[in-house]
């Protein structure tokens, strides 16, 4: 085991670390902010609604992340229209096109995670909220939501782990992450255990970081709560 070359990459694979949590937590709140409107429409009552919102969920849940990584990559530049349209400048770099597949895929997922949540707000809450007058907006904005948030957040925090982890293929489309930074090093150096070790402590590092941030924030909310 050399141990220099560990020590020696650390700086490199700081740098790619940071591109990894900036992919995450972009894609994390613009696929969270999708997430509840798509919540929302599973749970209505018209079928109409319901129906766009399922078929979008199965798709993205039902193929491989790498998969939608390379038609929002590679298969955006084949039709002229798109090449000649405004969102081309965006779409023509990797980094964009990561945080579009990121987001897509884990609004999906964080979307079942809201709409179970939202169907386990007890019945009894909704139906005080009724009692003293509140309107439909009204009971969603200050009643379910809220409730629904504080039963999601420990399925949520998983999803964001399971994001982190997923966000090791944004390397297959030359982005500098952290496995784009300790494969570019194994490149050069030929020591794959070394700097993929080195590459996984830090990913260790970060998901601690976010659990331990997730726990703070349960016991804030659920004291609140109570």
């Amino acid at each position: 085991m050399n141990w220099d070359v560990m020590w020696d990459s650390l700086p490199e694979l700081a740098e790619g670390a940071l591109l990894t949590i900036e992919l995450v937590a972009i894609s994390g709140v613009l696929g969270l902010a999708l997430a509840v409107p798509l919540a929302l429409a599973r749970v209505a009552r018209p079928l109409w609604l319901r129906a766009g919102p399922f078929a979008y969920i199965f798709v993205f849940r039902g193929t491989p992340l790498l998969i939608q990584i390379f038609l929002v990559y590679y298969g955006a530049s084949q039709f002229e229209t798109v090449r000649e349209s405004f969102l081309w400048p965006i779409l023509r770099e990797a980094y964009w096109c990561a945080i579009i597949a990121f987001t897509l895929n884990t609004a999906a997922y964080t979307a079942e995670i809201l709409r179970g949540a939202i169907q386990a707000v007890p019945e009894g809450e909704v139906e005080a909220a009724k009692a003293i007058g509140m309107g439909r907006w009204m009971r969603l904005r200050r009643v379910v939501l809220p409730r629904a948030f504080r039963i999601a957040l420990p399925a949520y925090s998983n999803e964001v782990i399971l994001m982190l982890k997923g966000s090791a293929l944004a390397s297959t489309i030359t982005l500098l992450d952290l496995t784009g930074v300790a494969r570019t090093l194994i490149a050069k150096t030929y020591m794959p255990i070394e700097l993929f070790l080195a590459a996984g402590l830090f990913y260790l590092l970060i998901t601690g970081i976010i659990l331990q941030g997730f726990r703070l924030v349960e016991k804030r909310v659920h004291g609140v709560g109570e």
